[in-house]
């Protein structure tokens, strides 16, 4: 019988579960390392290779055995419940999705602040990046739709974990800077029905951006 209670393998489940619940301006979680740090180059090894701007959907990408290690657990029940504890409220009927973004071009639309889809519960968000010297590309929890009106901001390094349960103002978003920024995106949401929409959207993207014409396009068009 499968074992669906089994002890995470690669997330700190005491670090995670210890993160201070923060109300302002909204529900949020920060951790500062949600992975341990000695998993870092192993896990590195096995991410994916994103060659362009924006999300790609987890079934488009390719990974090794680390990097898929830290998938399941994501996709576990038991850091379901964690998060489910965090945030006191019942995931269980709320499907999961992965996106992952591999790195950003500097250009003025990336990073615009939003508040995320309404079919989303809970969001959260993984650093993977090696590092990130940057001042700018760093995600930020907003206030408002002003990307400068920030109430808390970290770099999207390795094993950096942020949570937040998703309200018409959770509004984020980081400013645009060019560089490698591995992020992934685990979102708590309402319906099969909108997980199959996302990853057939973010697949017909990745499409898309594999043809030099259509990428151009893309990685101009306003948000």
């Amino acid at each position: 019988m499968l074992n669906t209670d089994s002890s995470l393998t690669m997330l700190d489940e005491s670090a995670i579960a210890a993160a201070r619940l923060v109300r302002d301006p909204y529900d949020y979680a920060f951790v500062e390392q949600a992975m341990p740090a000695a998993l870092k180059e192993k896990v590195l090894a096995d991410a994916p290779t994103i060659p362009d701007r924006g999300s790609y959907g987890l079934p488009s990408l390719r990974y090794g055995a680390q990097f898929g290690a830290v998938v399941r657990d994501l996709l576990s029940p038991r850091f379901r419940r964690l998060v489910e504890d965090k945030f006191d409220m019942d995931l269980s009927r709320r499907p999961p999705v992965i996106v992952m973004m591999g790195n950003t071009t500097g250009h003025y639309n990336e990073g615009y602040a939003h508040p995320d889809s309404k079919h989303k519960i809970v969001t959260v968000l993984l650093g993977f990046t090696r590092a990130w010297p940057y001042e700018r590309g760093r995600l930020r929890v907003l206030r408002s739709a002003d990307r400068e009106d920030v109430a808390f901001e970290f770099a999207p390094e390795f094993g950096r974990m942020l949570m937040f349960r998703v309200c018409d103002h959770s509004w984020h978003g980081f400013l645009p800077q060019k560089g490698p920024r591995m992020s992934l995106q685990l979102c708590f949401v309402d319906s099969e029905w909108y997980v199959r929409r996302e990853y057939w959207r973010h697949g017909a993207s990745a499409m898309a951006k594999s043809i030099p014409v259509l990428n151009k396009i893309i990685e101009w068009a306003p948000r």
